[in-house]
């Protein structure tokens, strides 16, 4: 549009290198002609590999399309039909016509012209929306193979050029070219690659904040008093298990003592909350991108409940509204079936409990004296696999109960459906991912109980207990595997899973015919009406994008919820890894590439959706945010030693009376060794240095005598629900603050949305 001024917003995220202008605007593009290879593509088996009755409801099928002035080009290829649609012009006009009178979508970027990116959009809803005489629609068809496949064509020109600026690894640290994006994919694949886009831009600072989170640990490694205490301490340690555990000393943690202060320090207080301000303000400075970029494309008021109004109006002007409905009895139903899902899945935890309690038991009892002696930590990462194994299944698993729910609930449109399936899928996703860490975290260690009244499982097997060098060890450990093999194994099946489809369709399949020079010449030039290639190119055509690797509405909800359960583990659990915003960088990096190679190259092309924001994700993200500030709290205030180390210096050490140097901290840490360990009556054993002992300590706050828990153990407990009550209030107040500072939506797109409106009114007056 010439002399638009362009967003300052938009003109910032080509400046920082997280977009670039590639692409035109399709409403300063002169109207979009029949296209040379069709709108959409059905495909199915020919008559003499079906069954008569199915054959007869691909003809009738077909037959219906042709009552509504679609023209169907017919070729035969071996066993496989190709069914080419194209739908009238009419068609395209009527549509034009009601978005110019809708209530929320008049005066969008669709009004003086169709791009081909909506004409798919249009000729999808109605195919699937025509039903034969008995009531089946495609869908159902779909379901008893009258048809194999169904899709939209890829365009090998457009195709090209996404794939040389945006679809190739050597573009990983260059900007997307979103508007190209939207101009092919449609306003939904493109804002959430503007999403993930601006989320991992944003992720750098975090990412270099716990790098040195991480050195200021390793900067004290050898000289910090605490492991200094550890490593030259001649405490002798109760035995971890039953059976052929041996007391041991406390020294032999040193190396794990040193580890775990990499993530267990002082900082990692004021890293939690810089995190929890950080989400807030990456998701108020997202909704800022989100307002120019639709202000930009012009669908600030698209309401896709209205679109699809219209739709069905295109399809059959007799048609009746699907009204809304609200049934208690359905709800009370969803309700009871969700909680049962989420007790069934935390009931998948108990069971991890008791994998680990049994797996520990049983190397602490085998041959191999180096698994006996670290049978504890070969019981968690044998846990840690465990879980992600249950989380695959689990999530194939939750997409079929959430599925079922929303066939209960009966919601009146695709776009009510869609929210419906996010929030469900996500919950049990969150809990099944969640449900484990949220135990290491809060309660392992901590039911126990002590020698002498072991908490048992079926009366046999010890509840097992935190790390020697502390629980936030275990809370790592289980964070560490799960986000490695998260990220590397799905990201490696998500890439050669579709790359090896595709080879062995080629293989199975002849090899496609060269297009002959008078197609290639035609699909080189500029569109023109009434145009057409050839049956043979188009067999090739329609075969190359059939041989691609099949896609589906909730394509593009596996990569969200994919990108958003990572968001939860760099913010939720953040202070027990603060690497974890570094392997999320790294992980997006790759991803974008990764996903956008397989969506230009290796699917199907998905249909174009248009809409002016991510939907439900929005409130999931800022639950996520809320949640964090939570968790963290009690992550620090509850499961790691920073408030036990506070107490200590500030009640019972020497910066009681503010007159202490490091050499008398240091000293008197040593003599303090009544803080966390109790003497406990126990039979004589040897350890790995043949010492004979009578008595071992173990960690805890209980009384010699009765083993009740002492005064200090109050107080710290006191301390600890003081600090987690401050951290959140404090945190708290500064996300809303921020909330408050950022305005979502940037003043030019507020006046332009203004001056919009009213030229168009002034417009209709003329």
């Amino acid at each position: 549009m010439p002399g638009h001024k362009r967003q300052p917003s938009i003109e910032l995220l080509e400046l920082m290198g997280v977009v670039r202008e590639n692409g035109t605007d399709p409403s300063s593009l002169p109207p979009v002609q029949t296209p040379l290879s069709y709108d959409y593509v059905l495909v199915a088996k020919t008559s003499e590999n079906q069954e008569r009755s199915v054959y007869k409801k691909q003809i009738e099928y077909i037959e219906e399309l042709k009552k509504k002035n679609m023209k169907v080009t017919k070729i035969i290829d071996d066993e496989l039909v190709f069914y080419g649609i194209q739908a009238p012009k009419e068609i395209f006009e009527k549509y034009r016509y009601l978005l110019k009178v809708s209530d929320a979508c008049n005066w969008s970027s669709d009004q003086n012209v169709v791009p081909l990116s909506t004409r798919i959009r249009i000729v999808h809803f109605i195919l699937n929306h025509t039903q034969i005489h008995t009531g089946e629609g495609l869908r159902d068809l779909m379901k008893m193979k009258v048809f194999e496949a169904r899709f939209c064509l890829h365009e090998k020109r457009k195709q090209k050029e996404l794939k040389e600026s945006w679809a190739r690894w050597t573009a990983c640290l260059q900007g997307q070219p979103i508007t190209a994006v939207r101009n092919y994919f449609g306003e939904k694949v493109a804002l959430y690659y503007l999403w993930l886009g601006w989320y991992t831009y944003l992720l750098i600072p975090p990412a270099l904040i716990g790098i040195i989170v991480f050195l200021y640990g390793l900067a004290f490694f050898n000289s910090s008093p605490l492991i200094k205490e550890v490593c030259e301490a001649d405490t002798v340690m109760c035995p971890l298990c039953d059976k052929r555990c041996r007391v041991w000393q406390l020294s032999e943690t040193c190396t794990y003592a040193k580890v775990s202060l990499l993530f267990d320090n002082n900082g990692t207080v004021l890293f939690a909350m810089f995190m929890a301000v950080w989400a807030t303000l990456f998701l108020e400075f997202w909704k800022r991108h989100r307002a120019s970029f639709v202000c930009e494309w012009k669908v600030s008021d698209w309401c896709e409940e209205e679109e699809e109004l219209i739709l069905e109006i295109v399809n059959n002007e007799n048609c009746e509204p699907r009204k809304y409905k609200h049934s208690y009895l359905r709800s009370t139903l969803v309700l009871i079936c969700v909680t049962v899902m989420i007790l069934v899945i935390i009931g998948l935890t108990h069971a991890l409990v008791v994998f680990r309690v049994i797996a520990a038991v049983l190397l602490a009892e085998g041959s191999w004296e180096f698994l006996s002696n670290h049978s504890n930590s070969g019981a968690m990462m044998l846990g840690a696999v465990l879980h992600y194994l249950i989380i695959t299944v689990m999530t194939r698993v939750n997409r079929i109960v959430a599925m079922k729910l929303c066939e209960i609930e009966e919601t009146r449109s695709f776009a009510a459906t869609e929210k419906s399936f996010t929030v469900k899928m996500f919950t049990f996703q969150f809990f099944t991912y969640f449900s484990s860490l949220f135990y290491v975290a809060f309660f392992l260690g901590r039911i126990n109980g002590h020698p002498g009244g072991y908490v048992r499982i079926a009366g046999k097997w010890r509840l097992e207990e935190c790390h020697p060098s502390g629980c936030l060890t275990d809370l790592f450990i289980q964070m560490a595997i799960i986000m490695v093999l998260k990220q590397t194994i799905s990201n490696v099946f998500e890439f050669t899973g579709p790359w090896f489809c595709r080879w062995l369709k080629r293989r199975r399949t002849k090899k496609l015919q060269r297009k002959c020079a008078h197609c290639y010449l035609k699909n080189e030039s500029e569109d023109k009406h009434g145009a057409e290639m050839c049956d043979n190119c188009k067999l090739r055509d329609w075969l190359s994008n059939y041989r691609l690797n099949d896609v589906d509405s909730f394509s593009l909800f596996h990569e969200f919820l994919e990108m958003v359960i990572q968001f939860s583990f760099t913010t939720i659990f953040v202070a027990a890894f603060p690497l974890a915003p570094l392997l999320a960088l790294i992980n997006n990096v790759i991803e974008i590439r990764l996903d956008a190679i397989k969506m230009v190259t290796l699917e199907r092309r998905l249909v174009p959706k248009k809409t002016n924001d991510i939907g439900v994700w929005i409130d999931v993200l800022e639950a996520i945010g809320v949640l964090a500030v939570i968790a963290n709290g009690l992550v620090i205030g509850v499961s790691s030693d920073f408030i036990p180390r506070l107490v200590y210096r500030y009640r019972y050490g020497p910066c009681a009376n503010g007159t202490a140097t490091d050499i008398e901290y240091e000293r008197m840490l040593k003599e303090h060794k009544g803080a966390g360990s109790n003497v406990f009556s126990f039979y004589q054993m040897s350890t790995p240095g043949g010492l004979n002992v009578s008595e071992c300590s173990y960690k805890d706050y209980r009384s010699n005598e009765d083993y009740s828990f002492t005064p200090q153990f109050w107080l710290i407990l006191a301390v600890r629900f003081a600090f987690v009550i401050l951290f959140e209030h404090v945190v708290v107040i500064c996300k809303f603050i921020a909330a408050w500072f950022v305005p979502s939506a940037p003043m030019q797109v507020k006046n332009d949305r203004l001056f919009d409106k009213l030229n168009r009114l002034k417009e209709e007056l003329r």
